[in-house]
């Protein structure tokens, strides 16, 4: 498996995340063939990295109501 180098990425926070402070997912674009994505309450803490297509279901998934809580 290969190293991901994420020191200098820029983190964005998803726009499903709670703005009050919890339940916050940040995401790193600019990678063609993995998603980063990690917990902005621990931002040095470890980063998934998913494979594009595996993102793009699961964003859909959320979008189209198909995971309860």
């Amino acid at each position: 498996m290969r190293s991901i180098d994420l020191t200098t990425v820029t983190w964005r926070k998803s726009s499903y995340s709670n703005q009050d402070g919890g339940a916050c997912v940040e995401v790193a674009d600019g990678f063609t063939a993995v998603v980063p994505v990690r917990d902005s309450k621990n931002p040095s803490g470890p980063a998934l990295t998913f494979a594009v297509g595996g993102w793009s279901s699961f964003v859909s998934a959320v979008k189209d109501g198909e995971l309860s809580a």
